[in-house]
């Protein structure tokens, strides 16, 4: 590839871009002699990918690792760096905007939407040297730029050099996917892979699904200044979130003005000179929402295309590779991790499968993909976390849970941040303190829900928490609340049948 090429994967070609470019991806770079043969050939450089990487070649394999478009892969590239970036910024202009909650002076005019999209370009060409092609060959990786594909079930083509190998790793990742809408294709619009090349604020942007990034960038558009309109087939945001919790973050949408309709089915999108046309129905009655910038958050794709996936025996679908618990695919040589085969498509839970990977690959273990506690957080304002047992598998399971509710508004420290809308919900195994899952909605509540992260994986329960000291005043007290609740629920009856037994002896005793 070119260094024109290679500039040309990322947009605007400014100083950071270069500077993110020819880290990740440099148009320079002369892919090594392969090996005779390698312990392992990882396809894919995002997160799932580099980890298994690093991690295998420290261990004292032969890794080659082959990238065909940016390493780094969505997270640095353009997912979870970029969009908090973004996210942070539109919280400063929002907190800008509403000092007067504090007795400050509220910002008047708009802000410099460039300054803060180039802000987030700087941050992110700083970070990418540690995903870079140099780091990685430091390493003692043969880093391999060029599309790979499978000829063999022991054999990677990459631009003509054969890599032989005793084990393989599929690590390609996942694609903003496109619903098939009459006229979407000709208006244009923008999905996670471009947004964050925009330089200018849109006017008007309308987001076509509701799910953690179509409510992250609405909210972050509108508080930077956008008409935003956000759009969903179905009747409530985070549909996979517990519904006071969802009820929460659509009233934190309207609140910082995006116009929510839900509940929708899109028609066409059309355009009339620079304007999109979203044309939709709801509850037979036809609708239209107007936009300069259009943006799709609509689900993902698995990078399966040109893999030569036949050529290895490897078995696929539209949902990506199948893979077993211990993450093997139809080719016993060849294993697959992160967001080409998981429903958890996250970086944390790349990184968690290509560990699970690396000791299955490499050294004959066992460990199971099912065995991982999975936590998410959606980084609106307020975050909704979450991690474990979901509210609709508690109200399914047999035999049902107890529950713990500690609303934000018990808490100290959320009321002095003026951040007390949200809550904590831990759910039980029935007449237990084993803690089977948690939500919790609160302004940094990706940051909290770490301590019951731990207590599920290690089997701590909220009997054991409420006896550890949490610092006064912070929003993470929530967590001893929900212990402290639950103490007083199981143990009072008791200690209160033990006082009256005790003490009523000793009053007839005249003691």
């Amino acid at each position: 590839m070119s260094d024109t090429e290679a500039r040309a994967l990322i947009h605007p070609q400014d100083e950071h871009n270069r500077e993110l470019v020819a880290n990740v991806h440099p148009g320079d770079w002369a892919n090594p002699e392969p090996a005779d043969r390698y312990h392992l050939v990882v396809v894919g450089a995002g997160t799932a990918g580099l980890v298994t990487a690093a991690g295998a070649a420290g261990l004292g394999a032969r890794v080659a690792l082959v990238e065909r478009n940016l390493m780094g892969g969505d997270c640095l590239n353009v997912g979870c760096v970029p969009s908090k970036g973004i996210i942070r910024a539109a919280r400063a202009w929002h907190d800008a905007r509403t000092a007067s909650r504090f007795g400050g002076n509220e910002a008047d005019g708009g802000g410099d939407f460039g300054f803060a999209m180039e802000r987030m370009r700087r941050i992110r060409a700083g970070i990418s040297h540690h995903d870079s092609a140099r780091r990685f060959a430091d390493l003692g990786v043969d880093v391999f730029l060029g599309q790979g594909q499978f000829v063999a079930s022991d054999m990677l083509q990459v631009d003509g050099t054969q890599l032989r190998f005793q084990k393989a790793v599929i690590a390609t990742g996942a694609r903003a996917g496109a619903p098939p809408i009459p006229g979407l294709e000709e208006a244009g619009y923008l999905t996670n892979e471009t947004l964050f090349e925009l330089t200018e604020l849109p006017r008007r942007m309308v987001v076509i699904g509701a799910g953690p990034i179509g409510c992250e960038m609405a909210q972050s558009f509108a508080r930077f200044g956008s008409e935003v309109t956000l759009l969903d087939i179905m009747p409530q945001v985070l549909p996979r979130e517990d519904p006071e919790a969802a009820e929460i973050i659509q009233g934190a949408l309207a609140r910082d003005g995006v116009a929510l309709d839900l509940g929708v089915r899109i028609t066409e999108v059309a355009t009339e000179g620079d304007t999109k046309i979203v044309r939709y129905e709801k509850e037979g009655e036809a609708r239209e929402a107007r936009c300069e910038a259009l943006m799709l958050s609509t689900g993902r794709v698995p990078n399966v295309d040109g893999l030569g996936l036949e050529a290895a025996g490897v078995e696929y679908s539209r949902k990506g590779i199948e893979v077993d618990d211990h993450l093997q695919t139809s080719n016993k040589r060849i294993y697959a991790a992160g967001d080409v085969a998981s429903k958890y498509q996250f970086t944390h839970v790349a990184d968690a499968l290509a560990r699970i990977a690396i000791q299955n690959a490499l050294f004959y273990g066992r460990a199971k993909a099912s065995g991982l506690v999975v936590p998410w957080c959606t980084y609106t304002g307020p975050e909704v976390a979450h991690v474990g047992l979901t509210h609709d598998e508690a109200e399914q399971r047999p035999g049902g849970v107890d529950t713990v509710t500690i609303p934000l508004s018990d808490v100290d420290r959320s009321k002095l941040e003026g951040a007390d809308e949200g809550f904590l919900r831990v759910y039980l195994a029935k007449g237990s303190d084993k803690i089977l899952g948690a939500t919790l909605v609160a302004d940094h509540a990706g940051d909290m829900i770490g301590e019951l992260c731990l207590a599920i994986t290690h089997g701590i329960g909220l009997g054991k928490i409420a006896s550890v000291i949490h610092p006064y005043p912070t929003q993470g007290e929530v967590v001893k609340k929900a212990a402290d609740t639950w103490n007083r629920g199981k143990l009072t009856p008791f200690v209160k049948k033990v006082f009256n037994v005790r003490f009523g002896l000793l009053d007839r005793l005249g003691v």
